[in-house]
């Protein structure tokens, strides 16, 4: 069985999921669309500028949505009206709560799958670490911190070689990046309770916040902190690997997770250290996080398991994403409304 996928977006980090695409067997990537076809054609795939003309003349078993927020609802709409059934939308969801409800309420009542591309829970030191976490290896986890540290947020240019959007997005550090631990503690902790945020912008060259700490109560009792700094580094050959460095605490023992992407564990009471897994050697971006959410939705698509983050799974990062900046404004703890 051949799946036929058709892309929509080809800018930065699209190159990792045709990447992605391009070393499955059972895959064939159709199509690839971009109002800038050159950026199109270098894909290698078919080019379009029109999605509905891609759509119609390529017919995609699933949709690639490789485009920034205020495109999402537009895309996913014109996917659902040309009959398609799979569709995988880049995180943050859609431009606000309201606007991303009614998009996987209608991919639901249209009968597709519609999952969101949240990549960082599939990181293998993450999936290392929940399976630990299930083990009991360290008991009874209390605490968790993750200090996110790429120090790509320094001086005029920043982010301008990559990303440069970053620098007019009037919500950054939490919106286009902490939302990626939102969904991480989720996964490894369980649902959110309430939230305390301090939040404060550094780099006075762009519109948004880059800096802030964040205490996650979580409802299974861990208490979680993001402390996120984007102008500052990390120990690692590549800043951009884990883009940070965490640590998870238990009554059994710690697990901890260096910016090389290697995990250990110290039992509680010694200071003997196991690898619980080697430092990673992919080149590319995050472990090779992408291909295995791609490859987490073929296997789905052929009847191996459900799928991870649904949208409307997704809709719980995002009251939790509100609520961050609620309580930064207020400077008080907020709960979380589900």
């Amino acid at each position: 069985m051949t799946i036929r996928v058709a892309c929509v977006g080809a800018g930065y980090f699209s190159q990792f999921h045709f990447g992605s695409w391009a070393r499955m067997q059972d895959v064939e990537v159709v199509g690839a669309c971009d109002r800038d076809m050159d950026r199109a054609a270098a894909t290698g795939a078919p080019a379009f500028r029109d999605l509905g003309t891609m759509l119609d003349r390529t017919a995609p078993d699933l949709l690639d949505v490789i485009l920034p927020p205020p495109a999402h609802a537009e895309t996913v709409r014109a996917a659902l009206a040309a009959g398609i059934k799979w569709i995988i939308c880049q995180k943050p969801f859609c431009r606000d709560m309201d606007e991303a409800r009614v998009i996987a309420d209608e991919a639901a009542a249209a009968g597709a799958t519609h999952v969101i591309h949240e990549n960082f829970r599939f990181q293998p030191w993450y999936r290392a670490i929940k399976a630990e976490i299930a083990s009991g290896t360290v008991g009874t986890v209390l605490n968790a911190t993750f200090r996110l540290r790429p120090g790509d947020g320094q001086g005029p240019r920043a982010y301008l070689d990559r990303q440069p959007y970053f620098q007019h997005m009037e919500r950054f550090l939490i919106h286009e990046t902490a939302v990626h631990w939102i969904d991480t503690f989720q996964y490894l902790f369980g649902p959110v309770g309430s939230v305390y945020a301090d939040l404060r912008r550094i780099n006075p060259v762009i519109a948004g916040e880059d800096a802030g700490h964040v205490i996650f109560d979580h409802d299974s009792g861990v208490r979680a902190l993001f402390d996120g700094n984007r102008l500052l580094d990390h120990a690692a050959d590549n800043t951009r690997r884990t883009m940070g460095e965490a640590l998870v605490e238990g009554t059994g023992g710690t697990l901890t997770l260096t910016g090389d992407g290697r995990v250990t564990r110290r039992a509680f009471g010694t200071g003997d250290v196991v690898e619980v897994l080697a430092a990673d050697t992919w080149d590319g971006f995050g472990g090779d996080c992408v291909h295995a959410l791609n490859s987490h939705v073929i296997a789905a698509m052929k009847g191996s398991g459900a799928v991870e983050n649904s949208a409307h799974d997704y809709l719980s990062v995002i009251a939790i994403k509100d609520a961050i900046y609620r309580s930064a404004e207020a400077a008080q703890r907020i709960d979380i409304t589900r």
